[in-house]
C-alpha cells in the first residue's frame, strides 16, 4: 500500500512539474523563445539496401526529448520501436518442416508458427529551424541529423511453445538478429501554436545502418555470418509535441 503511494504521488509529482512549464505565461507569437520538448510520433518505413530483402513495410513509434536555442538550434535525442509483418527472408524455418510443409510439434500435431520484425533505434541529432511558412519565430522548417543505433531481428512466435526446435535456446540460431551504428536524417516543419494548445510535427526520415549479425551461425543454412550489411529505412514521420515553456519573469515598477 505504501509502495503504491509513494508511486501515485511521483506520478502527480510529475505531472505538475511538466503542467507549470508547459502552460506558463510565454510570448510564443512574439519572440524566438528557448524551451525543451518532448516529442511522440508515428511513421510508417520503406527499408532499403540489405533490410529491403528481409523485411517489407513497417510502422515506427517513438518518443524522444529535444531543445530549441532562442537562435532556433535544435538537439535532442530520439528512441523507436519497429515493428511490422512482412518477413520476406521466410524460407529459414524450411529445414524443419516435413514433405507436406509444416512444422510438427512433440505432440505430432502440425504447428502455427509466425514470423514478424522487431527493432529499435536510439539516435542524437543536432540542427536548425528556419523561419519560413511559419506563424510565429519558434515554428517553421527543420532539418537535422546525427548518429544512430539500429536494432532488428525476425520475431518467431511458435503458438503453443510445442517446437523442440524452436525454444529459447535454438530461437537464436534462425533469428538472424542484427545491429550496428550509422546515421540519421530528417527534414519537416514544426508548428508551436500562438495560444500552445496546438503543437504537431511531420517530415520525411531517413536512416542508414551498417550492421552485422549478433549471433555469428545461422542452424538453417549451417554456415556462419560474419558480413556486414546496409540497412537503410526511409518513411515519412509525424507526431505531437508537448513543450516545456519556462515561465516568463515578470516585473514590476513601483513609484
Amino acid at each position: 500500500m505504501k509502495r503504491n503511494l509513494k508511486i501515485y504521488l511521483a506520478i502527480g509529482y510529475w505531472l505538475l512539474v511538466i503542467g507549470y512549464y508547459s502552460f506558463a505565461q510565454t510570448n510564443v507569437k512574439d519572440s524566438a523563445l528557448s524551451f525543451s520538448m518532448i516529442k511522440f510520433s508515428y511513421a510508417f518505413q520503406e527499408p532499403g539496401g540489405d533490410l529491403a530483402n528481409r523485411f517489407g513495410y513497417n510502422s515506427n513509434i517513438a518518443t524522444g526529448f529535444s531543445i530549441k536555442t532562442k537562435h532556433n538550434l535544435i538537439l535532442g535525442a530520439d528512441g523507436s520501436f519497429i515493428f511490422g509483418n512482412q518477413v520476406k527472408q521466410n524460407g529459414i524455418l524450411d529445414s524443419l518442416k516435413n514433405s507436406s510443409g509444416w512444422i510438427i510439434n512433440q505432440n505430432g500435431i502440425p504447428s502455427t508458427v509466425r514470423l514478424f520484425e522487431r527493432g529499435f533505434t536510439v539516435s542524437f541529432y543536432v540542427g536548425k529551424m528556419f523561419h519560413i511558412l511559419a506563424p510565429n519565430p519558434n515554428s517553421g522548417i527543420v532539418i537535422y541529423g546525427g548518429p544512430t543505433y539500429l536494432y532488428h531481428k525476425i520475431q518467431i512466435n511458435d503458438i503453443g511453445h510445442q517446437v523442440p526446435e524452436l525454444t529459447s535456446g535454438y530461437l537464436k540460431g534462425y533469428d538472424r538478429l542484427s545491429s550496428g551504428f550509422g546515421f540519421n536524417e530528417f527534414i519537416g516543419y514544426f508548428y508551436f501554436g500562438n495560444k500552445r494548445l496546438i503543437n504537431f510535427f511531420g517530415g520525411i526520415e531517413l536512416i542508414q545502418g551498417f550492421t552485422k549479425s549478433l549471433r555469428g551461425y545461422n542452424y538453417d543454412s549451417r554456415q556462419t555470418d560474419t558480413a556486414t550489411r546496409k540497412d537503410f529505412l526511409y518513411g515519412l514521420r509525424v507526431g505531437w509535441i508537448l513543450p516545456l515553456y519556462r515561465k516568463t519573469l515578470q516585473q514590476y515598477y513601483y513609484y
